[in-house]
């Protein structure tokens, strides 16, 4: 059993002392489908909030359907519009394994949400899951008076690999002339090539924490081919310019060895020009959002998160 720094959240450190004792823990030695279910299990509320409506749809896609997952806060007058892009480093995670997390956003952020069932890798690779978000986020643009949302007031965000697609959609509406979004969202975002530029967070982090970097590099492995690292829908900390992209909150975590570069790309965001807020939790983990059923700082941080976009995009 690794040793861990004192500073660690003590929820986080029991959670991951009952993952190695048994419980395994999402990794790359596992198969596509056991890794899928584990975290199925992991990520699951037993005790979901309510919220005014859930709704699921299907819309068509640029190779195919999308599901959707639509969350509306109780209440008639028109709301803020969250395109929500799950995180599962591009391989796991689904619209069930995030319902207790949108949920609980629904609520403290006051807007509709729409969560996307994108196509994953290794099944579909980079740009498939990409373009659907790309897709599902225009969509949730054109149609957000239809869901009670307010047009003018449509963001993107997820977390993790979600994060990572939530920066792409953004980074392509610009260069697409696409929806005109209002903000971005980017938890603990995979927004970098380790085999372009290594952070020291990797080798801090990277062993004992829950996402580790074997687990890291076998998700890039699923997901895109080595030739798509300089590709900055693959990879936004790629673009060489990050000007004309909606303002972000950037939120990372003290024992996460994604955040060097969620910090990376919060600063480069700031010297284009881009109002960026930071949100650090200093004593947690990856996926701790996700987790918030063990970690209450995951759920307080949920909460932070829901507060923010309903401050930011709070005025019609």
């Amino acid at each position: 059993m690794p040793t861990r720094d004192d500073g660690l959240d003590p929820q986080a450190a029991a959670l991951l002392e009952q993952l190695e004792s048994g419980i395994s823990a999402p990794s790359s030695t596992l198969s596509v489908e056991s890794g899928r279910r584990i975290l199925e299990e992991l990520f699951a509320v037993d005790d979901p909030e309510p919220v005014g409506e859930v709704v699921d749809v299907e819309i068509q896609g640029p190779n195919g359907p999308i599901p959707l997952r639509i969350y509306a806060p109780e209440g008639d007058e028109p709301r803020p519009v969250l395109s929500f892009l799950h995180g599962g480093g591009w391989v796991r995670g689904s619209l069930d394994s995030y319902d207790g997390l949108c949920r609980r956003l629904t609520n403290r952020a006051g807007a509709v949400v729409v969560s996307v069932d994108y196509r994953r890798a290794p099944e579909h690779p980079f740009p498939a899951g990409f373009e659907d978000c790309y897709a599902a986020t225009e969509w949730a643009a054109t149609h957000a008076a239809d869901l009670g949302g307010d047009p003018d007031r449509v963001a993107v965000g997820g977390d993790s690999a979600g994060g990572n697609l939530s920066a792409a959609v953004a980074l392509a509406a610009r260069d697409r002339g696409g929806p005109d979004l209002a903000h971005q969202l980017l938890v603990y975002p995979a927004v970098n090539a380790p085999s372009v530029r290594w952070f020291d967070s990797y080798d801090e982090n990277g062993t004992g924490y829950f996402l580790e970097m074997d687990s890291v590099e076998w998700y890039l492995q699923q997901y895109c081919e080595p030739a798509d690292a300089g590709n900055h829908y693959a990879f936004p900390l790629r673009a060489r310019d990050l000007s004309g992209v909606p303002p972000a909150t950037v939120v990372t975590a003290g024992y996460d060895p994604l955040r060097d570069e969620g910090e990376a790309y919060a600063e480069r965001l700031s010297a284009a020009g881009v109002e960026t807020e930071r949100l650090h939790y200093d004593a947690q983990i990856h996926a701790f959002l996700s987790l918030y059923a063990y970690i209450d700082e995951g759920a307080t941080a949920i909460d932070d998160v829901g507060e923010r976009i309903g401050d930011v995009l709070g005025d019609a």
